[in-house]
């Protein structure tokens, strides 16, 4: 049995796409093609899952229920994310759909850091270092990330928002 030494970043990622390819076969370089991370990355990431109890023994289904728990209640905690300076880049937390429908943008912009990005914000480190460049092609899975970060560095109310957002979307997969 392999040993568990913690969960990374990418593993989080990498159970978002599952979770946004919903009933489509797939298999794991299409993770990796998708994610832009190596083959063997994703291998490793998905036992490290498995582990947790975060997906299932063949490695093909999330624990939903375990995700939302483990989203909502250690995310924050185990990968924080701290505002940094303004820049250029893809909107992300509240500040990207579907949690800027409920919110009122003021000030409080945050943006993935990216040359091809076209909002100013406040600048939020992304899970995993590709994700500004792959979101765009998956409707689904940029707002699940983006729903990630709200809980990640939301206040109260958008947080709540967020669990509901997630919820609805993880209920479905």
């Amino acid at each position: 049995m392999k040993k568990h030494n913690g969960m990374r970043p990418q593993d989080i990622v990498i159970l978002l796409k599952v979770v946004a390819y919903k009933n489509k076969e797939w298999r794991n370089i299409d993770l990796a093609n998708d994610i832009k991370i190596s083959a063997s990355e994703v291998s490793e990431a998905l036992n490290r899952c498995k582990i947790s109890g975060l997906i299932n023994s063949k490695k093909r289904k999330v624990n939903v229920n375990s995700l939302m728990e483990f989203l909502v209640y250690g995310l924050k905690y185990v990968f924080p994310a701290q505002p940094g300076p303004m820049l250029k880049g893809i909107p992300t937390a509240h500040s990207a759909s579907p949690i800027n429908e409920f919110i009122v943008n003021g000030i409080d912009t945050y943006v993935w850091p990216s040359a091809k990005g076209t909002h100013r914000g406040q600048s939020i480190e992304p899970l995993f270092k590709s994700i500004p460049q792959i979101v765009q092609e998956d409707q689904l899975f940029y707002e699940l990330l983006a729903i990630v970060d709200t809980i990640r560095v939301g206040r109260v109310r958008e947080v709540n928002i967020a669990k509901e957002e997630l919820e609805k979307r993880l209920k479905h997969a």
